[in-house]
């Protein structure tokens, strides 16, 4: 059922199932949770997808409706544990075409904070400023893990 592939999110998968991905958070039935490299928006979460599928309708029925499930199960943990006025989801797979969701805690205090994140500018949210130091990272790791497993048992 899940097919090889060479893309960049089948290469992250390998990592994570390798124990080399430091931004791994957990894995869930229908994929995996990894923070962001950049973490410009503080607890920007990707879910990336078991199977390699680049479309939402490619995915087995009973899959998809857990895929979508896992994925919101993300999102509401992302929003408890990192309190954001609002959340930015994307899939897209332009670039990389395996599915895998992008979810972007918005602040505030974000620059242009009525703008989707493509109108800021790359320079500050991909700046190795923004890169979380071994110790941010697990505790932005453990803090989501932690929230997540509570929406798992409930």
């Amino acid at each position: 059922m899940i097919k090889k592939c060479s893309c960049s999110v089948c290469k992250e998968i390998n990592q994570i199932k390798h124990g080399d991905n430091p931004y791994y958070v957990i894995t869930m039935s229908t994929g995996y949770v990894v923070l962001g490299k950049y973490q410009f928006f503080r607890g920007y979460t990707l879910f990336l997808c078991k199977i390699h599928a680049t479309e939402l309708h490619e995915l087995p029925k009973s899959f998809q409706r857990q895929f979508l499930s896992d994925m919101s199960i993300v999102a509401k943990a992302v929003y408890q544990a990192f309190k954001p006025k609002k959340l930015n989801y994307e899939l897209l797979g332009n670039t990389d075409p395996h599915l895998h969701w992008h979810i972007f805690p918005r602040y505030k205090n974000d620059p242009l904070p009525n703008r989707p994140i493509w109108c800021i500018d790359r320079s500050l949210t991909m700046s190795e400023s923004v890169r979380p130091s071994i110790r941010q990272l697990s505790i932005l790791k453990n803090k989501l893990a932690k929230t997540i497993r509570g929406y798992e048992r409930a």
